[in-house]
């Protein structure tokens, strides 16, 4: 049974239509298919599709991004890798199951591959926690990528979460501060890896995993600070207000591109993704080889640089901030005075270099 939202009530009418035209038995026994009939609705349905989802606001695209049919992690990592070897554990406290992660093969290449696994029914979707991960789950896919990162294997991430898990239980074994540090091997690792937003981009939860080289995202899906009715209830103290609150973060693909907070943006078909999974699927692979091809010459400092400069010119040029006296290339400049200062802390605590320093200061004061 499909699932429709509820900007697609017209679809919805046309597509019980067409599948009562093509049942060729009804109540009065076996009746000829109008063919004409069925083109012209398929037709019909295709139309208002494009016309529907060409003209989506902020608030109709996070329901899209939210769609129960949407195609999973899961779903990704069956169909596009090959010798998928699933790892599991944090060597601290156990097993998340809301995120997937292991080695796998991507066109003969070795990957490590980490999805946030939503669930695909009730069942599923209450073990997974709905996507939103633990502390276990980000000291898990950190075990993994410094793991990777020392074998030099390119790691792909597919974020899908409505964000990190808020529960006592998970703050008591340090939900921040396992974000934070999923953030820092993310952005120190020395190896490529390339981040794509296959349905929801929530708050900290997915920027853990998000902090990488290229950061891709599907046409209808949303990456964001905060739900937008959270941030209708923090800023209006009304979560009905989840049309301003959502256009005015900016969580749109088109919007992120302006703003060069990602680097690509994956079409899907009319309709979204659910409805052609097996074109998504040929997307998401084209772009993640392109991609991942990128990087095959570039050193592992080079790929290091890349990555800290790609997050260090975000809201450069076309963000909040209009001016800014930092050089292209983003190195600070020091005068003479602090370089010095950052060498004597530097050096501080080195007992010999301590007595150089006092003889040269009490020989300047007998100088002058």
């Amino acid at each position: 049974m499909k699932n429709y939202l509820n900007f697609e009530n017209d679809i919805k009418n046309l597509e019980s239509e067409l599948e009562n035209l093509k049942d060729p038995y009804n109540e009065s026994g076996l009746s000829k298919v109008d063919t004409n009939k069925i083109s012209n609705l398929q037709n019909e349905i295709e139309s208002k599709l494009e016309k529907i989802y060409s003209n989506l606001n902020a608030w109709e695209t996070a329901l899209v991004a939210r769609h129960e049919d949407r195609p999973k992690a899961k779903f990704f990592i069956d169909n596009l890798f090959e010798d998928f070897v699933s790892l599991s554990g944090d060597r601290f406290y156990g097993e998340d199951k809301s995120v997937i992660s292991g080695f796998a093969k991507f066109e003969g290449k070795s990957v490590l591959v980490i999805g946030q696994e939503k669930g695909e029914d009730l069942e599923t979707r209450i073990n997974r926690n709905f996507g939103m991960m633990r502390p276990e789950g980000y000291r898990k896919t950190i075990r993994l990528m410094k793991l990777a990162n020392k074998f030099n294997i390119p790691i792909v991430v597919f974020v899908d979460t409505p964000g990190a898990y808020p529960g006592v239980g998970a703050e008591e074994r340090g939900q921040a501060e396992a974000i934070a540090k999923s953030i820092e091997c993310s952005m120190d690792l020395t190896v490529p890896n390339v981040s794509i937003i296959i349905g929801e981009g929530g708050s900290g939860g997915a920027i853990a995993l998000a902090s990488s080289n290229k950061v891709l995202m599907l046409e209808n899906a949303i990456y964001s600070v905060i739900s937008p009715e959270g941030c209708a209830t923090i800023l209006w103290r009304d979560p009905k207000k989840t049309l301003e609150a959502s256009e005015a973060m900016k969580m749109s693909a088109k919007d992120l591109i302006k703003l060069e907070i990602i680097d690509e943006i994956i079409a899907e078909p009319i309709g979204g993704a659910h409805r052609d999974r097996d074109l998504i699927l040929d997307n998401v692979r084209s772009s993640l080889r392109k991609n991942l091809n990128y990087f095959s010459n570039m050193s592992q400092d080079e790929i290091l640089l890349h990555r800290k400069n790609k997050f260090l010119s975000i809201g450069r040029s076309k963000g909040f901030v209009s001016n800014t006296n930092i050089s292209d290339n983003l190195v600070m400049k020091m005068s003479l005075i602090e370089k010095v200062k950052n060498y004597i802390n530097k050096y501080k605590n080195n007992i010999f270099f301590t007595m150089v320093v006092v003889l040269i200061f009490f020989a300047l004061v007998l100088i002058l």
